[in-house]
């Protein structure tokens, strides 16, 4: 499998260190036939001349053989190139979240492919260019027969794709997986925690019980040398820094998965009464309750606005609003009801100002990203993750959590000062570009690969103890 070529050699001339840090860019050799180079790429060390090594190089898959004794160098490529593997809880997530990180990734210069639970966003994702797997992932079980069966059955799907990293996105995935990568010995393990969600933001008996033993999982799973977690805003790498979950140097954080700041642009000012929309899954803990209240509160003040729920409920998660209470408040004439739109862009460009009064548990919102990317003000709450998006005063409003009135001055306020939602709309577009690009999120997530790539490499290197003699290719990494 792939291409292998050997460079026999006398003497090794010159060693460079790569422009980005560590690792060697140049290895020139003087050869038999004459002065060769060899591009190497990254992440061998300095001493690397001593072991078998194996590195990344343009995406593909480098072992270095470098042979003192018998002043043989053998360089085996293999041609095909290094794979990740997305896991996700479900498909529709991976397709709204994770699918343009993943395209990005595989322009790069690495195969990518993704395992979900089926579902109807599965053909999409292939027609995008990402084999897809269908794998079952339990997301509210706790049976523990199946969770086994879960673990077994990644681990059989690690084994059968050889994925050089698998990235996990969200809490099931990641304990489940990052045990299945353990067990079929995947060389580096990414796990994306897309903020904290209803398990660590709900008071119920049942979330209350299941944390402790969450975090244990975390402690011991997410600490390993070829292993890094993405966090996607400050306030949670120091809550799980300083609770001793997560080593320090085991952490990134990164903007949520970014917006795309060519698809979701400013565009005209939309006619008619101002329209407020909140946009996301409709659960308790995203503030839809509060959002009714501050409508209704506008409405008797003689508030001239609209305002619309845009999003579904989430059957699997136990704090969605159910349907019925939701077919109230509109009969009621609270709030219309939008629905599930694919094309949120389309959304924005009707709207004038964006709220999101969440209770927590964020970690970018990917709705709030959109917005400010289409130049609308927003009125969130000054929880983690939201207000890494809003600045309060300079592209937006902060208000309390959990609370009504200040919610529904802050959305008056907005309403009633054109100049303020351009000026703030404005100013999020600005920092949209500059601060949450998908682009720059992609780039900080390749840089990452490439430092995982580069520990696995030393790694190996140490645990290999070469003879007098290789044949040429022996132990490429595949």
């Amino acid at each position: 499998m792939g291409r292998y070529f050997g460079i026999e050699t006398r003497t090794i001339t010159r060693i460079e260190p790569g422009a980005r840090g560590g690792g060697v860019v140049l290895i020139s050799a003087d050869r038999r036939d004459g002065v060769g180079s060899i591009n190497a790429g990254t992440g061998v060390g300095g001493d690397f001349w001593q072991q078998r090594c194996s590195t990344v190089h343009n995406g593909c898959r480098l072992a270095i053989h470098l042979l003192p004794s018998s002043k043989v160098f053998f360089c085996a490529m293999n041609t095909e190139r290094a794979r990740i593997l997305f896991v996700a809880a479900n498909d529709w997530y991976f397709y709204w979240h994770r699918l343009a990180l993943a395209e990005r990734i595989a322009a790069a210069g690495y195969d990518v492919e993704v395992a979900t639970p089926p579902g109807r966003f599965c053909g999409a994702i292939s027609a995008a260019g990402i084999r897809h797997h269908a794998i079952e992932i339990d997301r509210q079980g706790l049976n523990p027969l199946k969770d086994i069966a879960t673990i077994k059955r990644l681990a059989s799907l690690y084994r059968d794709l050889e994925p050089t990293i698998v990235h996990h996105v969200a809490i099931k995935p990641i304990i489940y997986g990052s045990i299945a990568a353990k067990l079929a010995k995947v060389p580096a393990i990414v796990n994306a925690m897309p903020g904290t969600g209803y398990l660590f933001v709900s008071r119920q008996l049942l979330a209350r019980l299941i944390r402790p033993g969450v975090m244990a999982a975390f402690r011991v799973l997410l600490n390993a040398p070829n292993s890094r977690v993405i966090l996607e805003n400050h306030d949670d790498q120091q809550m799980w820094i300083s609770r001793r979950v997560l080593r320090p140097d085991r952490v990134v954080v990164m903007p949520g998965c970014g917006v795309d700041t060519d698809a979701f642009r400013p565009g005209p000012e939309p006619p008619g009464p101002p329209l407020v929309v909140l946009p996301a899954r409709l659960l308790f803990y995203k503030g839809i309750v509060e959002f009714v209240e501050a409508a209704r509160v506008l409405r008797t003040r003689g508030t001239l606005a609209r305002f619309a729920l845009v999003g579904e409920g989430d059957p699997g998660n136990p704090a969605s609003v159910s349907p019925e209470q939701l077919r109230r408040w509109e009969q009621e004439g609270a709030v219309e009801l939008l629905g599930w739109h694919d094309d949120m862009s389309k959304i924005f460009a009707q709207s004038h100002i964006v709220c999101l009064p969440s209770h927590g548990g964020e970690g970018v919102p990917r709705s709030l990203l959109e917005a400010a990317a289409c130049g609308k003000p927003i009125v969130t709450t000054d929880v983690p993750g939201c207000r890494d998006v809003v600045h309060d005063g300079d592209n937006g409003l902060l208000v309390p959590t959990q609370q009504v009135a200040p919610l529904a001055d802050a959305l008056d306020r907005l309403i009633r000062d054109h100049g303020l939602q351009r000026a703030m709309g404005a100013r999020g577009r600005e920092r949209a570009v500059t601060e949450f690009s998908a682009d720059i999120v992609a780039d900080q997530t390749l840089q990452l690969y490439a430092e995982l790539l580069g520990t696995k490499a030393k790694n190996l290197g140490s645990r290999v103890t070469l003879k007098d003699k290789a044949p040429v290719g022996d132990g490429g990494v595949r």
